[in-house]
């Protein structure tokens, strides 16, 4: 791992072990617009999803509750998946806990479809977001789907004290290249626990077949 990640993982560490998980600015009672993208990709609920990024969302129980049945919840910070560990009591046996930095994963595995709520739209760096480019190409099945939650570019310009990357479709295309197709695309006003107000963006691509 180098310098720079591990600076990450310091931060986000730090972020989950000094706040409440339901305190953090991009906590969300109810994930209501992932939930809603996901459904609309129509997948069997034995298919293969990862929830990149994931911190501890609520998200993965949500996805139980639905049914899906094979469910991998991704973050640089074991802290925060040791919150939704603890959460879930016995039904954490039934998800897939895996403690890496996007931009260092090494899929074991490929995915029907990678859901990432806030995770792009903090690699600032080139590199970094090519390698995210790796992973995600790496992990995500032919006709796959992507659902992507980054700041609008009418949204912050700043989050957890770290420099972001607003997107639009354009932006978001332009990194990914011809093989994602945008398949739907919607706003989200997100009221933080504080009452202020976030704008994103949401996205929803499929891969290219073979």
């Amino acid at each position: 791992m180098s310098q720079r990640d591990q600076t990450r993982e310091t931060h986000w560490q730090s972020v989950y072990g000094r706040r409440p998980a339901d305190e953090v600015s991009w906590y969300q009672l109810h994930p209501d617009t992932s939930l809603s993208l996901i459904r609309s990709c129509q997948l069997e609920k034995n298919a293969a999803l990862i929830d990149v990024g994931a911190g501890a969302s609520v998200l993965v129980d949500h996805l139980l509750d639905d049914g899906y049945l094979d469910v991998t919840v991704l973050d640089i910070a074991k802290a925060a998946l040791d919150l939704s560990r603890r959460r879930l009591g016995a039904r954490a046996d039934q998800v897939r806990w895996q403690v890496a930095d996007v931009t260092d994963y090494l899929p074991d595995r490929s995915y029907d479809l990678w859901h990432d709520r806030a995770v792009l739209h903090f690699l600032t760096e080139p590199e970094q977001r090519a390698a995210y480019r790796v992973a995600l190409e790496q992990a995500l099945e032919p006709c796959g789907h992507l659902v992507v939650g980054t700041f609008a570019m009418d949204g912050p310009t700043k989050c957890s004290g770290l420099e972001i990357v607003q997107y639009d479709a354009a932006k978001l295309l332009d990194l990914l290249g011809p093989e994602f197709v945008l398949r739907e695309e919607q706003k989200e006003a997100h009221v933080t626990p504080t009452g202020a107000v976030q704008q994103f963006a949401w996205f929803v691509l499929q891969r290219a077949g073979v």
